[in-house]
């Protein structure tokens, strides 16, 4: 976790408490701007549906990863895992107190926020698989597997 403390003391909490954003709760727990940006679309669509489901999870992130970032927010406190939906929660330790406060408000908030926009250098296309059976093989790797060809005089 990136936490800067002093970002979090009561003058700067106050002036972020005027606009939160999932970008601030993101760059909390993840330094990489594309985790940041996939936690950050898993926790916005449980805000948005009141919870979201694994089978409900967008399709620009494969649900294994979705599972992985949703079962962290679960054990970091800010999701709950009740009859197979995750569903926003605010359970945190006394330390967190002004982070929490700022991913409170952040969850009471109406303002529409553009991932795109936020996490512009984030990667959006999903992976693919990157061995074993059934991988796709990429352009670069057909080029490797094709045979020079050679030019007889």
């Amino acid at each position: 976790m990136a936490i800067k403390y002093w970002e979090f003391e009561d003058a700067p909490l106050k002036e972020k408490l005027k606009s939160p954003s999932i970008k601030e709760i993101a760059k909390i727990f993840f330094d990489n701007e594309t985790e940041a940006y996939r936690f950050s679309l898993l926790l916005l669509e449980a805000k948005r549906k009141k919870g979201i489901r694994l089978k409900d999870v967008p399709e620009n992130i494969p649900i294994a990863t979705a599972k992985r970032y949703l079962d962290y927010a679960v054990q970091i406190g800010l999701l709950k895992h009740e009859d197979g939906a995750y569903i926003l929660t605010d359970r945190y330790t006394r330390p967190f107190r002004n982070i929490a406060a700022y991913i409170k408000a952040w969850m009471d908030s109406e303002a529409e926020e553009d991932l795109s926009i936020q996490f512009a250098g984030a990667r959006r296309e999903k992976q693919f698989k990157r061995g074993g059976r059934g991988a796709p093989a990429s352009p670069a790797g057909e080029q490797e597997k094709q045979e020079p060809t050679s030019q007889h005089s």
